[in-house]
């Protein structure tokens, strides 16, 4: 049961399960769901957003296998878990990992296993990766007796991050395939697997064949497996948001949904915002790379219906090094969450939103730094959002216009994008566009008073 912690525990960047439990940090439990999953079944992948708990539960799982009970007093799975038999653990952890150049990636797993040989006394017989770990799995279990468990933080970073080099994300994915293939080699030799990741690649061959993945992203029942509920705040950090405006918090911060129902708190940005006491876009500006704003902006996304868009299961999990849909980096990167669930022409479909303002501002804000040169440039003090806020809800189009121009004018001519038209209409719209979104206003009322 989770219980309210004493002012100054809160566990700000701390993503290991026993640091927080051994100096009494703050924690939502999460434990249950642990042991739902263990009841239910083997081997699971779950996606979600950066900063967003992953690594936390992997830890959890990591010391509910071992057998900790001591760290687990007061948790949900301390009286339902079976203490008496402990597992031996693989973990991989790709959370640090930097394979900008070919080669990194091998470097690093030869690391992370030369460790994990070390820990468990086996002596190494393989050279390839593969081999090695799929040796260290077999003698883990053949040693115990036991099954042993495979877990996996960010299996997908050496991909993602090198999706602005094709030739070497394609050179990590294929070997990324080949090592987790290991799963389904060595099933008679695990008992749980867990991959986490921010997004799902089809062509890695985790989600396919007899004993693939079960991917927990869009289930319901685990919707708040990572993230914080409006239970969470009320009942864990209810003495920290005491003197701070709840409203404002879960407009800036609440809104991200997997399930179309159940609404989730970043994490990261909560406990920074108790912390510091102050409202801004802690996540955004850190847990958005560069590379994804140059993406999106070189997309020629219709940015003012992004916000009501309905799409398929198969268009929010379709991604690949040569199949980068940008709807779906969106949604998998936390830029785009699930606002509500239809069934159109018997088919579901997700109706999908900005979850809060956080987000809102900071994708609008970063495109049109991306675009134009605002807020760089200083005509008629441009700079002001204020001014830009009061203009735009008053409808006062003769400033208004005067304002744009000095934009639109300030843009290099080799930033231009050409429609299909020939012409540059698309390029200015969506800068009008991201203007009129960031500000507050709907376009609806523009376009009528304009």
């Amino acid at each position: 049961m989770n219980q309210p912690a004493p002012r100054d525990r809160l566990p700000t960047g701390v993503q290991t399960f026993r640091e927080i439990r051994q100096e009494g940090l703050c924690y939502v439990d999460k434990t249950h769901f642990a042991c739902q999953l263990f009841r239910q079944g083997k081997h699971y992948f779950l996606s979600r957003p950066r900063r967003f708990g992953k690594s936390l539960f992997v830890s959890t799982l990591k010391e509910l296998f071992e057998g900790h009970r001591d760290l687990f007093h007061g948790l949900a799975a301390y009286d339902q878990w079976d203490w008496s038999v402990r597992r031996p653990v693989v973990l991989l952890d790709f959370s640090e990992v930097n394979a900008a150049l070919p080669g990194d990636l091998d470097e690093d797993v030869s690391e992370q296993l030369d460790g994990l040989e070390r820990t468990h006394g086996i002596e190494r017989h393989y050279n390839t990766a593969r081999g090695r770990l799929r040796h260290l799995i077999r003698t883990l279990h053949e040693r115990s007796g036991r099954r042993a468990v495979f877990l996996v933080d960010e299996y997908d970073k050496p991909i993602v991050d090198a999706l602005r080099k094709p030739d070497l994300a394609t050179e990590n994915r294929d070997y990324l395939r080949s090592l987790y293939s290991v799963v389904k080699g060595c099933d008679a030799s695990l008992r749980f697997s867990f991959l986490t990741g921010v997004t799902k690649f089809s062509k890695v061959s985790l989600f396919s064949g007899a004993n693939s993945l079960i991917d927990l992203t869009l289930e319901a029942p685990f919707s708040s497996l990572c993230g914080y509920t409006e239970r969470d705040l009320d009942t864990v950090f209810a003495p920290e948001l005491e003197g701070l405006d709840r409203e404002e918090i879960r407009a800036w911060y609440n809104g991200y949904s997997w399930s179309g129902a159940e609404r989730i708190y970043n994490p990261y940005d909560v406990l920074l915002t108790l912390r510091t006491r102050v409202c801004k876009a802690w996540w955004f500006q850190t847990g958005t790379p560069k590379w994804l704003i140059e993406l999106v902006a070189a997309a020629d996304l219709p940015w003012h219906r992004l916000e009501g868009m309905l799409a398929s299961e198969e268009l929010l999990s379709t991604l690949d090094v040569d199949e980068v849909v940008p709807h779906a980096l969106l949604f998998q990167s936390g830029c785009l969450t699930i606002r509500g669930l239809e069934v159109v022409e018997g088919r579901l479909r997700y109706r999908l939103g900005f979850p809060n303002r956080e987000v809102r501002e900071g994708l609008n804000r970063a495109l049109l730094k991306r675009l134009t040169r605002w807020p760089q440039f200083e005509v008629q003090r441009l700079d002001d959002e204020a001014a830009w806020r009061r203009i735009l809800r008053a409808g006062d189009m003769q400033r208004m216009r005067k304002r744009f121009k000095a934009l639109l004018v300030s843009i290099p001519k080799d930033w231009h994008v050409k429609s299909e038209m020939g012409k540059y209409e698309g390029y200015y719209k969506s800068v009008l566009l991201l203007f009129v979104t960031l500000f507050g206003t709907k376009m609806g009322c523009f376009c009528q008073t304009g």
